[in-house]
């Protein structure tokens, strides 16, 4: 048997899936240690790094965002960063730049690149829309093509590499918001919500006792590349793939049969990005759930986290509070999906 045969044997096996699929079980397992509820947070962070693309995590201080992400980078036995996104923060500090060595007698010898802090494997890009547009662009390449270029030179980024980025949706002074380019590069926006009376409670509980609980590592690196190639098997029937393109076609106002909510409200839909992405979570959640073919219940799950970000409001919806999640409802409905 060769190389090639022997991992189409390995995707095939129905008990190293379930293995694989057990490890992010307990990979979710460890992060609740640490992490009070937000089970549907975790959930579809989980998701989104299966897919391997990159999130952007929205709430009000304080609900734990940058304890998630550190928690999940020590489940997963992955090189975690932060960078504190500031008005001052410039290009070079996220990437790096190069500087010079110089030799026994002092003279300059060489240029040298000295790697930035987005060199590994979770990124927490803390508060991003409080860096200048000049700054938030320079992760555009790194997010995209996973590489990194200065002084002309190429530099690839550790594998896997995920951008988990923050933002405050009540401080808009002094914010610069992302461009919708960028936001479309984000897999998901996931909405963290503020904790129940009892996940408060516990929440002090466990923050004023002297036991510090830490996630302990429940899969690797690669574990996790093998579940996501196991992700990329999952079958979608021509049916699930009209019904993804459905689901965002009917987020343009210009469309036919679009729900009047979305013709009143909305400016510009999802582009291609966002059945790209519907399709892969959809895929994820349907493996997780030990099924390998996509359901309309995996497709109804994954719409408000992959489309919230690309339904581009009009005046009138801002003016009126609408918000994005009441507009893709709508669109499920429309579509026969109940949410």
């Amino acid at each position: 048997m060769n190389d090639s045969e022997r991992e189409d044997a390995m995707i095939e096996s129905k008990a190293d899936i379930a293995e694989a699929v057990e490890r992010i079980h307990a990979v979710r397992r460890e992060i609740a240690k640490v992490i009070v509820g937000q089970e549907t947070v975790v959930e579809q962070l989980l998701w989104c790094l299966i897919a391997g693309g990159h999130a952007l995590l929205e709430s009000v201080p304080g609900l734990g965002k940058t304890m998630l992400i550190r928690t999940a980078a020590d489940a997963l036995d992955l090189t975690f960063s932060r960078i504190q996104f500031t008005p001052d923060l410039m290009p070079s500090d996220i990437t790096g730049t190069r500087i010079v060595e110089f030799g026994a007698a002092g003279e300059p010898a060489a240029f040298r690149f000295q790697p930035g802090p987005i060199f590994g494997n979770l990124i927490l890009a803390d508060e991003i829309n409080r860096a200048t547009p000049k700054t938030q662009s320079a992760l555009l390449e790194a997010m995209q093509e996973r590489t990194v270029t200065a002084g002309g030179e190429t530099h690839p980024l550790p594998r896997p590499f995920f951008v988990l980025a923050t933002q405050n949706p009540l401080e808009q002074e002094g914010t610069y918001p992302l461009p919708e380019a960028q936001l479309d590069r984000f897999l998901l926006k996931i909405d963290v919500a503020y904790p129940s009376r009892a996940e408060l409670k516990e929440i002090v509980a466990r923050t004023t006792s002297a036991h510090e609980a830490k996630a302990e590592k429940a899969a690797g690196a690669e574990d996790l590349h093998r579940i996501q190639r196991y992700a990329k098997e999952v079958l979608v029937s021509d049916d699930m793939l009209d019904l993804a393109v459905q689901i965002v076609m009917l987020t343009h106002a210009g469309e036919p049969d679009v729900p009047d909510a979305v013709r009143r409200y909305v400016r510009y839909g999802a582009g291609p990005r966002g059945v790209q992405a519907l399709v892969g979570i959809a895929k994820v959640r349907a493996l997780l759930d030990g099924r390998l073919h996509v359901s309309r219940a995996d497709l109804a799950a994954a719409a408000a986290p992959v489309l919230r970000h690309r339904i581009v409001l009009g005046y009138e919806a801002l003016a009126s509070g609408i918000r994005p999640d009441e507009l893709v409802a709508e669109v499920l409905a429309a579509a026969g999906v109940s949410p």
